[in-house]
């Protein structure tokens, strides 16, 4: 039995396609990253279909596909993992995404999480509610399976809380660091993962919060951030730490 380590990057929440964020300027970083990861995990909320200003849900998901097909083909020395998020949690996008999956060999996908090593990652809305298990968890993004384009006077209310610093507030209220890490570690722990099954690192995503290093239960979690505008991101850097034959 060997250990091997892999040079990996994460990012979370860019939320792509929506006006507030701020996608577009980390791009090349992105693309930096990517050129010299041997994996590279988007860890859900990639795209946001629900706030779009494309013209339709169809334009919206194969905008997507398109750029997920240039990633992967740009790098094809590089692993990539996308895990869905509520937001990129779209029907007609995971039917897409299954079948570039197949066709592309250095993509994988996954539905809630990802395990590699001693490494976690998951998109983190288990935070939302307390005691949300893979069951609860499932439920909780049906609403999202069929959603529709949100109708222009929405981006307008959303303009407005975004110009006034409300989604700074609401993001800080709603999920303080300790109840988030709680919360992610009780999913984990309903899974059979956790610091006595060997796992050392959490990479969430979802609140917006930018953290590093955050010591909780025995375990270290992580979250990129995001480039909504007014938030903080960063593409954090991961080792994978893996027993080989």
């Amino acid at each position: 039995m060997e250990k091997r380590t892999r040079a990996g990057y994460v990012v979370s929440d860019l939320h792509m396609f929506s006006k507030r964020s701020d996608f577009a300027v980390h791009e090349d970083a992105i693309f930096d990253h990517a050129s010299r990861a041997d994996v590279f995990i988007l860890n859900g909320d990639t795209f946001d279909f629900r706030w779009t200003v494309l013209p339709s849900m169809d334009e919206t998901v194969m905008a997507a596909i398109r750029w997920l097909r240039y990633l992967t083909e740009r790098f094809p020395r590089c692993e990539f993992h996308f895990i869905l998020g509520n937001h990129d949690n779209n029907q007609a996008f995971i039917e897409e995404l299954s079948r570039l999956a197949v066709e592309k060999d250095n993509l994988a996908w996954h539905p809630y999480y990802l395990k590699l090593g001693d490494t976690v990652f998951l998109h983190g809305d288990v935070s939302d509610k307390p005691m949300m298990g893979p069951a609860g968890l499932e439920k909780h993004r049906e609403e999202w399976l069929h959603d529709t384009v949100r109708r222009p006077i929405y981006h307008r209310l959303y303009d407005m809380a975004m110009n006034v610093g409300l989604h700074r507030m609401a993001q800080a209220a709603k999920y303080p660091r300790k109840r988030v890490v709680r919360r992610v570690l009780a999913y984990l722990d309903d899974l059979g993962l956790g610091a006595e099954n060997g796992l050392k690192h959490v990479y969430f995503g979802h609140t917006h919060g930018a953290m590093q290093n955050f010591g909780y239960g025995g375990l270290l979690f992580h979250n990129a951030g995001s480039p909504m505008k007014g938030l903080k991101f960063s593409v954090l850097p991961v080792e994978i730490t893996e027993t080989t034959q």
